[in-house]
């Protein structure tokens, strides 16, 4: 039997097509949806790609206190508010509040993903600076001493003029350690400058 396209109505052929799909052999269909939230754990990774490399885009532009923008400069929490809203990202303006933002991670490097937000500041006075980890222990983040966007090792000797890492908050969630498997764009919870 022959059919002509010109003679089927739109909406029976796609309850055909519907049916047809219904008697598709389960191990075939297993086969194609394997990892039904692949193409999240892709944009996940494409999201903290986007993020280091916003942040890297940022290196050596000049620190300036209540800064946010290249052309004028950064303060650290400006920097963090100025690469996630490009990327349509929210996140409030201090960091303070920035510590408070997303899950609370342990302080352990091999639980970090790029574009984790990191919290930096001295015991007694609680969350002062904050940065985006760009992977293998190190992050960028605007420093004051500096005077401009760097690059640090997360494991510096804490001094006088260098806070020491007080925490981590993962602000894309959730994620597994290997890949992502949902882009969340929920905060959490931690303090920063």
């Amino acid at each position: 039997m022959r059919l002509s396209t010109s003679n089927l109505n739109p909406r029976r052929v796609i309850v055909l097509v519907t049916i047809a799909g219904s008697f598709a052999p389960v191990g075939a269909a297993g086969a194609q949806h394997a990892k039904p939230l692949a193409s999240f754990s892709k944009s996940a990774h494409s999201l903290r790609d986007s993020i280091v490399q916003i942040a890297r885009a940022q290196l050596g532009k000049r620190y300036k206190y209540g800064g946010e923008s290249p052309e004028k400069g950064f303060d650290c929490s400006g920097l963090v508010t100025y690469i996630m809203t490009t990327l349509k990202l929210d996140v409030p303006r201090t960091a303070q509040e920035q510590a408070t933002k997303g899950v609370r991670l342990r302080k352990d490097t091999s639980a970090l993903l790029p574009g984790d937000l990191l919290t930096f500041g001295k015991p007694a006075k609680g969350v002062s600076h904050v940065g985006i980890y760009v992977g293998d222990g190190r992050y960028i983040h605007a420093s004051s001493v500096a005077g401009k966007v760097i690059e640090s090792d997360i494991d510096r000797p804490v001094s006088p003029l260098v806070r020491g890492w007080r925490g981590a908050r993962r602000i894309l969630s959730p994620d597994t350690a290997n890949a992502g498997d949902s882009v969340g764009r929920s905060l959490s919870k931690s303090g920063v400058h």
